[in-house]
């Protein structure tokens, strides 16, 4: 994957080279605080925003955008923002295929450059809510 040159910045600091950010919150409180600016900024330097996010939370997600100041529905209309539910997360017979995956983020990560936008912000939001079964 290539390397934009533009900076961005996260809690405090410069990310630099190769961007990836992991991140565990105690709340959905906590998440959007700590990632407010991440997604203000991009949208402010006219980054395109691609969300992976749990349907159930859909409309929490664009709500707690919009309280950060972000127009969603201006950035949805001109495409700079896409939020798709995380069932879209390439799968193949049902189950994660990693090169299936790793060829459709690269095609995301190239959408934004190729429409215009300077680079791409991604976000894989899982719910708060985790299930575990034993068998």
């Amino acid at each position: 994957m290539a390397t934009q040159s533009h900076s961005v910045e996260f809690a405090g600091g410069n990310l630099a080279g190769q961007r990836h950010i992991c991140a565990f919150f105690n709340s959905t409180d906590e998440e959007y605080r700590v990632l407010r600016s991440f997604y203000k900024d991009g949208f402010d330097r006219g980054d395109k925003s691609f969300h992976l996010v749990d349907p159930e939370l859909r409309e929490e997600h664009l709500k707690r955008l919009a309280e950060a100041g972000i127009n969603v529905q201006e950035a949805m209309d001109s495409g700079q923002l896409e939020v798709r539910p995380w069932q879209d997360a390439p799968l193949r017979g049902g189950r994660f295929d990693e090169d299936t995956w790793l060829a459709s983020f690269e095609q995301m990560l190239q959408s934004g450059p190729a429409a215009g936008y300077a680079q791409t912000r991604f976000l894989g939001q899982r719910s708060s809510t985790c299930q575990v079964s034993k068998t």
